[in-house]
């Protein structure tokens, strides 16, 4: 990358920074609902699944088995604020009046994307925080740490990127934020907050081969400090997919859109 694509893409970045921290309410209602499922699920509803499931770390509360599945719930929320500011950047004529200024094309993408992944990544440590009043102990070294953070730093990365893609082909904002919406939604239908063997058949099929149970195991497994298997590599291949499928596409949508009569 030369140093005129980087530039751009810092300026877009502070850009895109600023217009978050002046209008924050996105953010915030992104925010919200893992919270509001860590608040509900670990401490309405934690006894009585805690007791009635075997989350497989050794009978501890339940709290330790379900954090690591809403912190995906965070990483997948933070998509939707990005589609939008995509999607309002796009409908609104900003990407073509910044295509005729002096400015790299990919740094208006960029931009966009560095700035979600930072968002997001603030939004997750929020909710690791929150768990961690409420109850919850992680056990994993600091290698282990350092290895769960990586993990999430790429799925969140990924979804940036489909995210954009969401942005750029909606027609305003309202339909770019419910597009990314049943994102948040896999993680409840994977082993975020139950283990899949406690599934009905069909559920328990799609739960075990979509693409959050893995990522989820090998977070689990790392911060509890337990097992991971060969989860690892279908998460980073999951992850790695997601990020190449959102690049290409977004990339070719942002050509398709910018491209368009003004």
């Amino acid at each position: 990358m030369s140093t005129y694509v980087m530039t751009d893409s810092l300026t877009m970045l502070r850009r895109n920074l600023t217009h978050a921290r002046r209008y924050p309410s996105m953010t915030i209602g992104t925010l919200a609902v893992p919270v509001v499922m860590l608040l509900l699920f670990g401490g309405v509803f934690g006894s009585a699944l805690g007791g009635g499931i075997s989350t497989g770390l050794g009978g501890g509360d339940y709290i330790n088995y379900l954090a690591p599945g809403v912190i995906l719930v965070a990483a997948t929320s933070g998509s939707i604020a990005t589609a939008v500011s995509v999607c309002v950047d796009a409908t609104q004529g900003v990407m073509n009046r910044l295509r005729t200024m002096a400015v790299a094309r990919s740094a208006i993408l960029t931009g966009h994307v560095i700035g979600g992944v930072l968002q997001t990544l603030l939004s997750v440590a929020l909710v690791i925080g929150v768990a961690l009043l409420m109850g919850f102990r992680p056990n994993g070294d600091a290698l282990e740490w350092v290895a769960a953070a990586g993990i999430l730093t790429l799925l969140v990365f990924a979804l940036t990127w489909l995210s954009a893609g969401f942005g750029l082909v909606a027609r305003n904002a309202e339909s770019a934020s419910n597009m990314p919406t049943p994102l948040t939604f896999l993680p409840l239908l994977g082993s975020g907050f139950v283990p899949t063997d406690s599934m009905p058949a069909g559920v328990r099929h799609f739960a075990e081969y979509q693409p959050f149970t893995p990522i989820i195991e090998t977070v689990r497994g790392l911060l509890m400090g337990t097992g991971i298997g060969s989860a690892w590599v279908l998460a980073l291949a999951w992850c790695v997919v997601i990020a190449l499928v959102g690049f290409l596409w977004s990339r070719r949508a942002f050509e398709r859109r910018t491209n368009r009569p003004t």
